[in-house]
This record gives C-alpha cells, sequence and structure tokens, in this order.
C-alpha cells in the first residue's frame, strides 16, 4: 500500500464512529441539568465543549505524529534525536489537560448528578485503586516512552520482550480498559451529569482510536493484531 493509503488507514470508520459518539453527547445534552452551573466565570457549556475539543485533539495528534512517523519518518527527518521527546512533551500537555478540563468541567457542574453523595464518594474513591495499580505496573513493568508509542520511532524497542506482570496480567489492554476510569473520578466525586457523559465520550472514544489507529499499527510494525508488544 501507498504511504498515504498507510497514514489514512482506519481513518473512514474513525470519521464515522466519532460521529456516532457525538450524536450520542448530543441526545445526553438532554438530561437534566446538563448544562447547568458555571466556573471561574466559565459556563458548563463551554467547559463541556473544551473537554471535547481536547479529546478530539490530543487523539488526532497521536495518529498524526504515529502515522507520519511510522510510514514516512518525517518527525525524524525534520528534528532527529528530539522527534520522539517532542511528540511526547505534546502529548503529556495534552493527557494532563484532559484530567484537568474534567475537573474542571465537574466544578462547574457539579450536583446535577441524581445519586447519594457519599455514594458517589465511594465510587469515586474505589476507580482510584485501579487507575493507581496502572500507573505503578506502566511505571515498573512498562515504561512510560512504550506506553507513548516509542515503538512507532524507534525500531528497537519493537524487540522488547511481553509483559504480564502488574496489572497487565489481568489484559494487555490495561491503559485502555482501566486507565480512563481517571476521568471518571471528578465526575463522580462532583456528581456531575456533564462530566459523566464527557467521561463516557472519552472512554468510549480512545477505543476508536485503537480499532482504527493503534491496532492497524501495531499488524504493520509486528504482524499481528492487537496492543503492540502486549498482544
Amino acid at each position: 500500500m501507498s504511504v498515504v493509503r498507510n497514514i489514512f488507514l482506519g481513518q473512514s470508520a474513525h470519521a464515522v464512529l466519532l460521529f456516532a459518539l457525538g450524536v450520542c453527547v448530543m441526545l445526553a445534552a438532554r438530561l437534566p441539568g446538563f448544562f447547568a452551573g458555571e466556573f471561574a466565570g466559565v459556563s458548563t457549556q463551554t467547559w463541556f465543549v473544551f473537554v471535547i475539543a481536547n479529546a478530539v485533539v490530543h487523539q488526532l495528534y497521536v495518529w498524526a505524529c504515529w502515522r507520519l512517523e511510522l510510514h514516512a519518518g518525517l518527525l525524524t527527518r525534520c528534528m532527529g534525536a528530539a522527534a520522539f521527546p517532542v511528540y511526547a512533551a505534546g502529548f503529556t500537555v495534552l493527557i494532563v489537560a484532559r484530567l484537568v478540563l474534567i475537573t474542571l468541567l465537574s466544578l462547574a457542574n457539579a450536583g446535577t448528578l441524581s445519586i447519594d453523595p457519599d455514594l458517589a464518594r465511594v465510587l469515586a474513591a474505589l476507580l482510584c485503586v485501579p487507575v493507581a495499580y496502572l500507573a505503578y505496573s506502566i511505571n515498573r513493568y512498562f515504561g512510560f516512552a512504550r506506553a507513548f508509542g516509542i515503538d512507532h520511532f524507534e525500531p528497537a524497542w519493537r524487540d522488547a520482550p511481553l509483559v504480564r506482570a502488574g496489572i497487565f496480567r489481568i489484559t494487555g489492554n490495561a491503559m485502555y480498559v482501566f486507565g480512563f476510569l481517571l476521568l471518571w473520578i471528578p465526575a463522580l466525586y462532583f456528581r456531575s451529569t456533564a462530566a459523566i457523559v464527557a467521561a463516557a465520550f472519552s472512554h468510549a472514544y480512545i477505543w476508536v482510536h485503537y480499532l482504527t489507529t493503534e491496532k492497524p499499527d501495531m499488524k504493520f510494525i509486528y504482524g499481528r493484531a492487537g496492543t503492540g508488544p502486549q498482544s
């Protein structure tokens, strides 16, 4: 297949699935209290748009960087050895912004979700457990460079052994299954209807990324479908 075709492989499905998620979000926006409240003088509706926009920009950023590097070596040709660190810095800013923005949305829209406050706090606390275990497992066994996709940049990483320790004993897809539970924590703690919908969107959308970008990439890199060295 041509370089251009490889770069855009799966992205028609990405667009269709993103549109479907957008329709679901618009339907959810009819829920009571969805756009109630504000924080720091900014309306809930505006914070919600920021959260959704950040999620889309983040995943398009990863797709563009991964595919341009994997199939054209463009980032390395432009930046040399700095390609992966520059990409990783952008990734870090965007992923941290996800948590910050959904927390601000939760504060703006606090108290709109019809759930007992004590139950909401207990659920939020319970979600901290797999999220913390995932962070420990990535740091201890997997490595954050690998989690960011360094195998798209440096072929030497493609011979790294499978990791089946820590949370990765449960599933090789641990970052998708458990990582995005982090976004549900402030939504539940502050009982925000809009933030719950935003967290659900983000969690569903990361699976769109997996199916339409990462899974095809791993088949290209490793000759098999799956989650890269974890498959």
